[in-house]
C-alpha cells in the first residue's frame, strides 16, 4: 500500500490515446462521471494528479509571467511616452487581441494546450505592443509638428479638426509597416502551424527534400503558431482602427478637462477682482484735527 502525506493512497493510472494532447478535457469528462460518488466517507477523497496537475502548475507560472511582463511593458511605455493614457491604450489592445485567440480556437475546434498557447499569447503581446508604439509615436510626432507650426505652447492642445487630421495621417502612414509586420509573421508561422517538414540533409546530398506534413513537431509547436496567427488577425485591425479611436477619445477628454479647469481658474480670478475693487476705490477716511 502506497502512502502520500502519511495517508494511504490508491492510484488509478491512465494515458491519452494517440493524437490527443488535451488532458484537461479528459479529466473534465472523468469529473462528470465521478459526480455520482457523493456519499463517500469523510476520510476518503478523490484527487486528480499527473499531467493535469502539471498543467495547473504551468498555467499558474505562465499567467504570472504574462502579467509580470505586461507590468514591465507598461512601466517602460510610461517612461517612453511620458504619459499614462498611451500605454493604457496599448494594454487595452493587448487584451482585446485575446478575442482573436480564443475565438479562433473555438471556431477551429483546436485543443487549448496550456503551455504552448500561453507562450503564443505572450509572443502576441510583444507584436501588439510594437505596432501600437509605432502608430502612437508617429501620431504624437505629427501633433507636435502641428503645434510648432501654430506656435502653441506645450500645455496647449490642437483644435478638434487638426487633431483628427493628424491621427488620420498617422494611420495612413503606418498602415504599410503594420500590415507588413502581420503578413510576414503569419507567413513565417504557417509552416510551423501545418507541420511542414523538409529534410535539408537529403536536399543537398540527394536533391530530394522529402517534404511531408504533420508529425510530432506540429503537435508541440502547432498551438503556439496558431495562437499568434489567430491573434494577429484581430490585433492588426485593432491597431489600425481601435487604437487611433481610443487615442482620439483620450485627447478629447484631456482637452475637455483642460478647458474646464481653465474656465474655473478664470472665474476665480474674476471673482477675486470683483471683491478687491471696492477696497481700492473706497474713499479714504479723513480725521479733523
Amino acid at each position: 500500500m502506497k502512502h502520500r502525506d502519511t495517508k494511504r493512497v490508491v492510484t488509478v493510472y491512465s494515458a491519452l490515446a494517440p493524437g490527443f494532447t488535451d488532458a484537461a478535457a479528459a479529466v473534465g469528462q472523468i469529473r462528470e462521471e465521478m459526480k455520482n460518488f457523493n456519499n463517500l466517507p469523510e476520510n476518503i477523497s478523490i484527487d486528480y494528479t499527473g499531467q493535469i496537475e502539471e498543467q495547473n502548475k504551468q498555467m499558474a507560472f505562465l499567467m504570472g509571467a504574462f502579467f509580470t511582463g505586461l507590468g514591465l511593458i507598461f512601466l517602460i511605455l510610461i517612461f517612453q511616452f511620458n504619459s499614462i493614457s498611451k500605454p493604457a491604450i496599448i494594454m487595452i489592445a493587448i487584451f482585446l487581441s485575446l478575442i482573436g485567440v480564443f475565438g479562433g480556437i473555438v471556431i477551429s475546434g483546436s485543443p487549448f494546450v496550456i503551455m504552448m498557447t500561453m507562450m503564443g499569447i505572450i509572443s502576441l503581446a510583444g507584436i501588439v505592443v510594437n505596432n501600437g508604439v509605432v502608430l502612437l509615436d508617429y501620431a504624437q510626432l505629427l501633433i507636435d509638428r502641428k503645434k510648432n507650426e501654430l506656435d502653441l505652447e506645450d500645455h496647449e492642445y490642437l483644435s478638434k479638426d487638426d487633431l483628427l487630421a493628424a491621427i488620420i495621417l498617422a494611420g495612413k502612414a503606418r498602415l504599410r509597416p503594420v500590415l507588413l509586420t502581420a503578413i510576414t509573421t503569419i507567413l513565417g508561422l504557417i509552416p510551423l502551424a501545418i507541420g511542414l517538414n523538409i529534410d535539408f540533409f537529403s536536399l543537398f546530398s540527394e536533391f530530394n527534400p522529402k517534404i511531408y506534413f504533420g508529425g510530432d513537431n506540429v503537435i508541440f509547436w502547432g498551438p503556439l503558431a496558431w495562437t499568434v496567427i489567430y491573434g494577429l488577425f484581430i490585433a492588426t485591425f485593432l491597431t489600425l482602427i481601435v487604437v487611433p479611436i481610443l487615442f482620439y477619445i483620450s485627447m478629447r477628454i484631456k482637452m475637455w478637462i483642460r478647458r474646464k479647469t481653465s474656465s474655473e481658474e478664470t472665474k476665480e480670478v474674476f471673482t477675486y477682482q470683483e471683491q478687491k475693487e471696492p477696497l481700492e476705490t473706497s474713499t479714504p477716511l479723513v480725521l479733523d484735527k
